[in-house]
């Protein structure tokens, strides 16, 4: 049984990328095997182009102010790479549905995971789960999975120095 490879997943592999661009074309195939990404061609400059491309897309997505224009600027993205849902056993481990076209390269395809991705994991998280990170000087781009929905930072790590910060600023100028 396949759940819904174009949610969550897919967003955290794009929030990944977009944070550690790849280099190369071989860096960019090998991380999208480690995400789990079946890759039926072999990957070129022209998927890294593609990519990076579909990257630069996604983060004004993630940077809109409202949720009208985030709506907006996916639904430009889905536009542009709209195709038929169909049914595929294409990697022999069940038939499970596709938003994208078969045999794709994997620029192509990027883009359409992305797309439906991350529309799926806003509309059905809601519109305000992605985001940067809340910590000054901390750009990294992460998609908000928590439970309550009201995740600020990108990692523990992150929430760590932003509450030592803030509770520094509490206690600077007190006379213990």
């Amino acid at each position: 049984m396949h759940l819904n490879p174009y949610g969550e997943e897919v967003v955290n592999l794009a929030a990944d990328l977009a944070n550690r661009r790849p280099r190369t074309a071989d860096e960019l195939a090998d991380r999208c095997r480690e995400a789990g990404l079946v890759l039926e061609r072999p990957v070129a400059q022209e998927d890294l182009d593609r990519t990076q491309d579909a990257l630069d897309r996604w983060e004004k997505v993630v940077d809109a102010t409202d949720e009208d224009e985030r709506a907006a600027l996916l639904n430009g993205m889905l536009a542009a790479s709209a195709a038929y849902p169909r049914l595929t056993d294409h990697a022999g481990s069940g038939w499970h549905l596709h938003y994208r076209d078969d045999w794709q390269s994997l620029g192509p395809l990027l883009f359409q995971l992305i797309s439906v991705g991350t529309a799926l994991h806003l509309a059905g998280r809601g519109m305000h789960r992605l985001r940067r990170c809340a910590v000054t000087g901390c750009a990294t781009i992460f998609a908000d999975t928590s439970r309550t929905g009201r995740q600020r930072y990108c990692s523990q790590r992150c929430a760590n120095r932003d509450a030592v910060r803030r509770h520094r600023a509490r206690t600077t100028g007190r006379d213990d």
